[in-house]
């Protein structure tokens, strides 16, 4: 994709610029320059779609606490958190929205680093936008920037001979990690800083990405907080970049660097770096069909089809879920556990019950989409209350799932995460259906249509749809005449006030 021409102000080094160097002439470039419209376009999609899983998760603990807090520290008005009709300052706003967007599951995901950059970048990228008064245009360029950045370091903490990243291996959540530098750049371009700042923006920034996953094993509701933390470091280090404070140039590869010190001698610095502004990955990224573990998608879409074919779920014996082999850990073991999931947001960490809740038609999240007929687009967020995850006729349906590692499968994994299922039915006959390609990625495309349908859905769980659809047409319109100060100005009307 074009780009516009290097940046015109150089690096202070004398020889080869270092990654971070690199990577932030990149970002001064573009900041100069601007990008593409096919990149416009893709990260006004991706806009659109954090709006929408940010006001569906208004209702969740996690952000009603960190709503409270933030509101607690007070400050100037700068930026607007989604779901309040006051400003908060833009790091305490980029730590509300980063901690919605990442609440319910259902943000984006790059693959094969698994990380969801969406959420950590654009809640940065638009609070400081919103208080800047930045252009449309000038947000979606910094936050493509700040997302590609982000996929960019996930990509270097990827083991391609394991077939895994290195950061999770170790515990670490990379999306918050890698995050925060991509959060950082993004909000640093639209403070207007130059090559120089924004290098140490990125020096500044690897040393306040954290995160660790063991909620994911044992409870807990932190990760939910981890992009809204990471949004929020970002806008710190781009304020501190800002007013001076400067950070290491070779923090990326050095001895004590980012990399090191996250992924030790498991690292490919040349992922950072190689075709830098002409290869992109942010067009890449998948948007998330269903609210749950992007692996168990191919099984929910296999589910779909078979109900499509005219498979009801009485008529059904045995159901064999292939998967690859590295994914049985999050979604089939113990396996006991996982078809008998211990709460709603466990369900959506089951591969098991996903498959009985796309057969059994999914929840009422309302009308169908691409031809599936259960809620949302396909499965929505009632499949995974806790009254959902205990329902008898899911239960019974969940415990004839067999998860498997499938051959196939596993070959592909992780460009993406595929599946294979088979239904043994009581007449004797079976009937397999095998997804490769993952819907919501480039090879099974959302539409722009599909994905406003699940950014209306999403709203309306906390908003009127006559604000909701004022919302969406004003998030699309970024790639015109709208600003980031006019979809703060809608979403300010759209304050989420609880059930009593």
């Amino acid at each position: 994709m074009t780009v516009p021409a290097k940046s015109t102000v150089p690096a202070k080094s004398t020889g080869t610029p270092t990654p971070a160097q690199r990577l932030a002439e990149l970002a001064a470039a573009v900041s100069a320059g601007g990008l593409a419209p096919e990149l416009r376009d893709d990260m006004a999609r991706r806009v659109v779609d954090f709006l929408g899983n940010s006001l569906a998760a208004l209702r969740e603990k996690p952000a009603a606490v960190v709503t409270a807090v933030a509101s607690s520290w007070g400050g100037q008005p700068a930026a607007t958190p989604i779901g309040s009709a006051q400003r908060r300052p833009a790091p305490s706003a980029a730590l509300v929205n980063g901690t919605l967007a990442h609440s319910l599951d259902f943000d984006d995901t790059h693959l094969p680093s698994v990380l969801h950059p969406s959420s950590a970048v654009i809640p940065a990228a638009l609070a400081v936008a919103e208080e800047t008064g930045a252009t449309g245009p000038a947000f979606l360029d910094a936050a493509t920037v700040g997302v590609e950045i982000t996929c960019r370091l996930g990509m270097a903490g990827y083991d391609a001979e394991a077939n895994n990243s290195v950061f999770f291996d170790r515990g670490q959540h990379a999306t918050a990690i890698c995050g925060t530098v991509g959060a950082a750049v993004a909000a640093g371009m639209l403070r207007g800083l130059g090559a120089d700042e924004l290098t140490s923006a990125i020096g500044i920034a690897c040393s306040m990405g954290s995160g660790v996953i063991e909620a994911n094993r044992t409870g807990g509701t932190i990760k939910r907080v981890h992009c809204g933390w990471a949004a929020h470091s970002g806008v710190v280090a781009a304020d501190l970049a800002a007013h001076g404070l400067t950070g290491p140039p070779t923090v990326l590869e050095g001895r004590f660097g980012f990399l090191q010190a996250f992924c030790g001698d498991h690292v490919d610095i040349g992922q950072v770096t190689n075709d830098l502004g002409r290869h992109w990955e942010t067009p890449g990224i998948f948007f998330k069909p269903y609210p749950c573990n992007h692996f168990t998608h191919a099984g929910i879409d296999a589910a779909l089809r078979l109900r499509a074919s005219g498979v009801a779920p009485e008529s059904i014996a045995s159901l064999t879920l292939g998967l690859p082999a590295p994914v049985l850990h999050t979604i089939a073991e113990p396996p006991e556990e996982k078809r008998h999931p211990r709460s709603g947001y466990h369900a959506a960490f089951s591969g098991p019950y996903t498959v009985a809740a796309a057969l059994l038609g999914g929840g009422s999240g309302g009308s169908s989409v691409g031809g599936s007929s259960g809620g949302g687009l396909g499965v929505f967020h009632d499949d995974f209350t806790d009254a959902a995850a205990s329902d008898p006729a899911r239960l019974a349906l969940a415990a004839r799932v067999n998860c498997v590692a499938d051959e196939e499968c596993t070959a592909i994994f992780p460009r993406q995460f595929p599946a294979v299922l088979t239904a043994g039915l009581a007449d004797g006959r079976s009937v397999t259906e095998r997804v490769v390609a993952n819907r919501g990625g480039p090879g099974n495309p959302l539409s722009e249509a599909e994905l406003t349908t699940k950014f209306l859905l999403n709203a309306q769980r906390s908003t009127s749809p006559e604000i909701a659809s004022r919302i969406s047409e004003v998030a699309w319109d970024l790639r015109a005449g709208a600003t980031a100060a006019d979809v703060a100005a809608v979403l300010r009307t759209a304050a989420y006030i609880p059930p009593k």
